[in-house]
């Protein structure tokens, strides 16, 4: 604990002692202790230990930084000539900058030191339940580790801020297999702050494995139609990613191709939709409680009832643009659920699809996206039909989160992110 801290008091001495009187720089200190199993075996019991140091120095508008994993006093000195030997040999640039300074503040979250051997009866409980009541799951591997993390960040302007973490998480690898029929391998992941709750009720974890062993029989859709897509919670995140990204991103803003660059204020989407970026939340566990920029990270509105409350700025993009900064650019996104119970959002649906996952090219500049429809079921008259061969779908992201007809009352986090179901019309749907 006292280590890092001396390192920090040292690396400043050194940047001073450079000239280099604007900088920041981070330094980490990891402990990962990971167990896997293959097959329904445990076949790996490993602890893993890394240090990092990210130094980057400032002069006159000049920017560079250096990173490495030798944290020895020639190490620490190295990164330090680095970092000012990037500044002298790069661009003027005055939106290079660091935060204000802020009141130095310590951040614990979750549990810092593993149970391991709960952990483990926890593991054993998933390969136990999947031979149980998924006979025709084959669990391939787990991949799950318990990493404890001591990280500094400090600034010039006096910021110093101090974060102990510590989480669990858990992956699986699976297929569906009923001795004739394979379906193609399937992934899960949860992240949790403890371990009071058996690890197959988290997340989509459960679900998935349904999904999966109805995926040994499929359908044709022989046509192409326009219809109602219900997003699960793992396929709504990976679609307002694509949004962000699109749409409200730093390098989208900055480029000026953002079909939202002056739409801040201003209905973009559906008045059901409320997403935020959180930087404390009771059901996500991958949060940060600071910014690469050495902000006070906090929760902020993105979309608030279908109105653009907020770009999502870096501050040298705010800098950059003349606007203002986002004080959290993570990726741990909550969107307010609706009123309605899936079920009946599926009984609403004329013709359409449930997808569960999507691979896809890019979306391009205006939004326009086409992909496959992965872990997906064809719907028709309000009934689940069954799961669909390699089914198209295409469409725009703006018209998707503003065609909206349903959220679903129900929100699933595995950790990362907190999402309900959501249906919205329009989107084409092609069959083989």
């Amino acid at each position: 604990m006292s280590e890092l801290k001396q390192l920090s008091a040292r690396l400043s001495d050194m940047l001073a002692a450079a000239g280099i009187t604007k900088y920041a720089f981070t330094l980490s200190e990891d402990e990962k202790r990971e167990l896997n199993t293959e097959h329904g075996s445990f076949s790996l019991f490993r602890t893993i230990f890394d240090k990092t140091a990210s130094v980057t120095a400032y002069m006159d508008g000049r920017k560079g930084s250096a990173s490495g994993n030798d944290l020895s006093e020639e190490g620490l000195q190295k990164l330090v000539e680095d970092a000012k030997s990037g500044a002298e040999s790069s661009m003027v640039d005055e939106a290079n900058d660091i935060a204000e300074g802020q009141l130095p503040e310590t951040f614990r979250t979750g549990p810092y030191e593993a149970d391991m051997e709960r952990f483990y009866d926890r593991l054993q409980e998933v390969m136990d339940t999947v031979a149980r009541d998924f006979p025709r799951i084959r669990l391939m591997q787990i991949i799950a580790s318990h990493t404890q993390r001591h990280s500094l960040y400090v600034n010039s302007n006096g910021t110093a801020f101090e974060w102990f973490d510590g989480a669990y998480s858990t992956m699986l690898e699976f297929a569906g297999n009923d001795g004739e029929k394979t379906t193609g391998l399937g992934y899960g992941e949860v992240t949790m702050h403890d371990l009071d709750t058996p690890i197959l009720a988290l997340g989509s974890l459960r679900r998935q494995l349904e999904d999966t062993e109805k995926s040994l029989n499929t359908i044709a859709i022989a046509d192409k139609f326009e219809g109602t897509v219900i997003f699960t919670p793992d396929a709504l995140a990976y679609f307002t990613y694509m949004l962000v990204s699109n749409f409200m991103s730093a390098g989208v803003v900055m480029a000026g191709t953002s079909l939202w660059l002056d739409k801040v204020g201003q209905q973009v989407a559906s008045d059901r939709i409320t997403l935020r970026l959180q930087a404390q939340d009771d059901r996500l566990v991958a949060t940060a409680p600071f910014t690469g920029d050495g902000y006070k990270a906090e929760n902020v509105a993105l979309i608030e009832n279908g109105v653009l409350k907020s770009h999502v700025l870096n501050l040298y993009a705010a800098r950059k643009t003349g606007r203002p900064v986002t004080k959290n650019t993570g990726n741990a996104f909550v969107m307010e659920p609706g009123s309605q119970p899936v079920a009946d959002m599926i009984r609403g649906v004329q013709r359409g699809l449930v997808v569960g996952g999507f691979s896809g090219g890019e979306p391009g500049a205006n939004g326009e996206f086409s992909g496959v429809a992965k872990n997906s079921f064809y719907v028709e008259n309000g009934e689940i039909k069954g799961a669909v061969m390699e089914t198209m779908i295409n469409g725009n992201l703006a018209d998707v989160f503003s065609k909206v007809t349903a959220l679903s009352r129900e929100i699933v986090s595995d950790g990362s992110m907190a999402f309900p179901y959501m249906a919205a019309e329009g989107i084409t749907i092609s069959g083989n």
